[in-house]
């Protein structure tokens, strides 16, 4: 079954949920999906952070994880803010992707960022944070999105993952 498939069966099962629940779902291809929810409702939810750990892209050419980000950033158009590529680091294995522009807000922004790793097995992470104006570092925040919307990121994600060169 696919990743969306056995999502939205979790998320039938714990609508209704408030406080921190994690859940993961894998697919036939080996791709695993943990979210780290902090509500759920018939309709949304609030999580604090998706992974999606893909083992084809366990040390994998760092051509892959640039062609993940550059289509991972043209597909997810659907968040609050688009998202691109902004750092790519060859000699740690990562592309770091955020929002581009972010949100600005009147004392400070908020921001998405996701990170792609051919460490550690191979990672998709997407995080939420907010930096307020004059103070040094950022802050977690909560993203909320539509179980139709999660459903989608899911798809994507899934559609997206390139084939592993070594």
């Amino acid at each position: 079954m696919s990743l969306s498939t056995e999502l939205g069966k979790e998320l039938t099962r714990l609508a209704g949920t408030m406080g921190p629940t994690q859940i993961a779902v894998s697919d036939a291809a080996g791709l695993t999906l943990s979210i780290d929810f902090t509500s759920i409702d018939s309709m949304s939810c609030s999580v604090s952070q998706i992974e999606l750990f893909v083992p084809s892209l366990q040390s994998a050419a760092f051509d892959a994880l640039k062609k993940w980000a550059d289509s991972l950033s043209r597909r997810i158009t659907y968040l609050l803010e688009q998202v691109a590529p902004l750092e790519y680091d060859p000699s740690a294995g990562q592309v770091l992707i955020r929002s581009n522009p972010p949100d600005q807000l009147a004392d400070g922004t908020q921001y998405y960022e996701i990170v792609l790793s051919s460490q550690s097995g191979g990672n998709f992470r997407l995080r939420r944070y907010r930096s307020t104006k004059g103070q040094p570092g950022r802050d977690p925040v909560e993203l909320t999105v539509t179980h139709e919307v999660l459903l989608k990121l899911a798809d994507d994600l899934a559609a997206t993952v390139p084939a592993a060169t070594p």
